[in-house]
């Protein structure tokens, strides 16, 4: 798994690139997530184009952070999510807990 944090706006872009599983991949896009949190950074945008599989850990982890940010004002938006991750996110049952972007501009403009 691979994450590159970059800032727009006053808003955290995180990029995932690889398969967002158990073991590693969760492991790091949490310390990343706890970092933003733990900073004072709420607001955001995690993209998703190329991430060909998750799997409930990393389904679970999305959830925990959108509910976290949330809590502190912010949120966690999804952007472009590939056909598998919709598939999955709409089979667990918690696509419609997220907003979801074809773009990165539209996910960061959304924070106003």
């Amino acid at each position: 798994m691979e994450i590159n944090v970059r800032r727009r706006n006053n808003v955290n872009v995180i990029q995932l690139r690889g398969p967002l599983k158990m073991g590693e991949p969760v492991d790091s896009l949490r310390t990343t997530c706890d970092e933003a949190l733990a900073a004072g950074e709420n607001k955001l945008v995690v993209t998703l184009a190329d991430v060909p599989h998750i799997d409930s850990s990393g389904i679970g982890l999305l959830v925990k952070y959108l509910v976290s940010a949330k809590q502190r004002g912010g949120s966690l938006k999804l952007v472009n999510p590939s056909k598998f991750a919709v598939q999955i996110l709409r089979l667990v049952g918690v696509l419609n807990l997220f907003e979801v972007f074809d773009d990165e501009n539209g996910a960061v403009e959304s924070f106003g």
